[in-house]
């Protein structure tokens, strides 16, 4: 499976010490140049920049025409990590775009891609046994707290979800 992942879903889980799900769920994970320096650049994510880089499973993977990820971003006014993850999605074939961004997402649905959020890793992770319905709730909790944004669509989602198992 080809996951390809754009930053914010990479924060929320890293705040959340929940970073190795992507691997559990995924094996592998590409991100693009972009991404990384978005990471890089943002002095309020250097504890979590040091744990992307010593994470194996996280591959940067520059995207072959960078061209294609200036026109996306002018045309959409998407940001530059989220036009090359779009970007890399498409070059890689990828099976999954890990994207919160609701205008980033409408764009990706747009040319046909399958589109996974951070609550989505969660249910996944709970419907492979991977986390546990109070452990899913602790971590919507700490996501919060962090001041993570999650659509009330989403949470209720998440939360009808669990109580139904």
């Amino acid at each position: 499976m080809i996951v390809v992942s754009d930053t914010t879903p990479l924060i929320s889980l890293l705040k959340i010490d929940r970073i190795g799900l992507l691997e559990k769920l995924f094996g592998q994970v590409l991100i693009p140049q972009a991404v990384f320096d978005e990471l890089t650049a943002d002095e309020r994510f250097k504890l979590e920049v040091d744990q992307i880089k010593r994470k194996q499973f996280i591959k940067v993977k520059a995207i072959k025409n960078p061209e294609s990820a200036s026109i996306l971003k002018r045309a959409t006014g998407l940001d530059q990590g989220e036009s090359e993850a779009i970007i890399l999605t498409d070059e890689q074939n990828a099976d999954v775009l890990l994207m919160d961004e609701a205008k980033g997402r409408a764009v990706s649905f747009q040319m046909g891609f399958k589109i996974m959020g951070t609550i989505g890793i969660l249910m996944a992770a709970y419907e492979e046994d991977e986390l546990t319905a109070n452990e899913v709730r602790e971590c919507v909790e700490g996501l919060q707290r962090a001041g993570r944004h999650i659509s009330q669509k989403h949470y209720q989602m998440l939360l009808d979800k669990l109580m139904t198992d």
